[in-house]
């Protein structure tokens, strides 16, 4: 179930336009917006929209006892927090638990348990995670308990953020819930940061995600040392792209709407550090980790021993909270291994190349990383790195690299490569001035403002003949 995606036709064609219509018409109600979110969450499957619900009543009650209480604070926070996590754990991790069970009842002859057919509810990792931050915060004394549930619920539903991130914690839009403007310099703004998103989504996410998934679903005999480091770069720029792209599509309407959306990315690739790529990668995700997990757990304040530890617990949670599986549970170890390794001594050594070997190193570490990610299972994964090295079973005369590399990938890779060292989000235009004295300046805004447009037809004219769009959030 997928329901309204942010790049399908009905949404920029019937979804957005229409609510934009309505919530300007409404003097930018809370209940428009509201309304027009569980309507948007709902297409993805209606059975689920209860779920939702109910994490709207239980956070909002939840974090007015923790605001009132005088004593038992911890105890309320906790039942609380609970609540969160049993729907996380039952939706994403029941079936998974349950068939490890089975698997190693197995090896004793023992009657397995029943399998579990559980529909993962779409973005039910982010909105828990939402939630869970606003109960720690009003338990922290950062913020106040919302007192107005159609306020609190408006913070919770809010389609831009609710499947796809990024994570917006209560206090980046306070303020803006109870009162909040739209120019026409913010509208504009808003609506470039979402043409940017589309346009990194549809025109070099989903055409990189094509070459990407052939070559994932090849058997290892299958695998040449061209064809598996085409399959990983075209997977390292499509996830880039898609995740940044889904992130500046739901930074966008919010601008649209009067809301601050905190930026997602910055630039991840040009780090020189996995340290550094963590600093700018999935922003909102990475620095709730840091807030509510690493530094409660005692961060690096400790012995090196206890900040390694902390360091691990990170990035398995990390890989877990991207999907019940052995091969996320891996990716989480992988990147704990490597940033525990950094702060041991690796990073010095890093740090004391020379600057293009310090971007390769980390290239190679995120790409190799990304395997781990994409891979079915950990067997997979081998045999994709094997093949890298030129130990693997392939021949290039069976596979052909030229069946997946064609003149659009190539060109797609290469704007990639470059978009990539750009910024992740665009610079406000500045507004055009008829009076302006300047002629270049007033043409270089022009010239902008037409780009935009063309940008805006192009990815439509993507959208609309049916191109390939895969929706790579039911995963999480």
């Amino acid at each position: 179930m997928v329901g309204v995606v942010f790049s399908s036709i009905i949404f920029l064609s019937v979804f957005l336009p229409i609510f934009l219509l309505v919530y300007y018409a409404s003097g930018k109600s809370n209940v428009v917006v509201l309304l027009f979110s569980l309507v948007f969450y709902a297409w993805g499957g209606p059975n689920l929209l209860p779920l939702l619900l109910f994490y709207i009543i239980w956070n909002y009650v939840f974090g007015l006892l923790i605001e009132k209480a005088s004593t038992h604070r911890r105890a309320i926070l906790s039942l609380g927090l609970a609540g969160n996590l049993a729907g996380l754990l039952y939706f994403k991790y029941l079936g998974f638990v349950a068939g490890q069970i089975s698997t190693a009842l197995s090896l004793f002859n023992v009657t397995s348990l029943p399998e579990f057919h559980i529909v993962l509810p779409l973005g039910i990792s982010f909105f828990s995670f939402q939630a869970i931050s606003y109960l720690i915060d009003i338990y922290r004394g950062d913020v106040k308990a919302q007192k107005s549930c159609l306020t609190f619920a408006t913070y919770k539903a809010m389609f831009p953020q609710l499947i796809a991130g990024p994570i917006v914690r209560y206090s980046q839009l306070a303020e803006e819930l109870d009162a909040r403007s739209v120019d026409a310099e913010r509208l504009s703004y808003g609506i470039l940061i979402f043409v940017v998103g589309l346009a990194q989504k549809t025109l070099i996410a989903n055409p990189l995600a094509a070459p990407a998934d052939q070559i994932f679903a090849l058997q290892p005999e299958q695998l040449t040392v061209a064809t598996a480091w085409l399959g990983v770069l075209c997977y390292t720029g499509q996830i880039y792209f898609d995740f940044c792209g889904y992130s500046n599509i739901a930074i966008g309407p919010g601008h649209m709407m009067g809301f601050t959306l905190p930026p997602n990315f910055n630039r991840p690739y040009i780090a020189q550090s996995a340290t550094e790529f963590w600093r700018r990668w999935h922003i909102s995700l990475s620095t709730w980790f840091r807030d509510y997990l690493y530094i409660p757990l005692g961060g690096n304040r400790k012995s090196e021993r206890r900040t390694y530890f902390n360091l691990a617990t990170v990035f398995v949670l990390c890989g877990l909270w991207h999907g019940a599986s052995w091969i996320f549970l891996l990716w989480g170890v992988y990147w704990g291994i490597l940033l525990a390794a950094e702060r041991a001594g690796l990073g010095r050594i890093v740090q004391g190349l020379w600057r293009p070997l310090r971007h390769v190193y980390l290239l190679l570490a995120v790409m190799f990383g990304w395997i781990i990610f994409r891979a079915d299972t950990p067997t997979h994964a081998v045999a994709i790195m094997k093949a890298m090295g030129g130990f693997g079973a392939g021949n290039s005369f069976d596979t052909p690299i030229e069946q997946y590399f064609g003149r659009s990938v190539a060109i797609t890779l290469a704007v990639a490569a470059c978009a990539s060292a750009l910024p992740s989000s665009p610079a406000k235009i500045p507004p055009l001035d008829l009076r302006e004295l300047s002629r270049v300046r007033l043409a270089a805004g022009i010239a902008a403002r037409t780009a935009v447009l063309a940008l805006v037809i192009v990815c439509l004219f993507s959208v609309g003949s049916g191109s390939y769009n895969p929706f790579i959030y039911f995963r999480f």
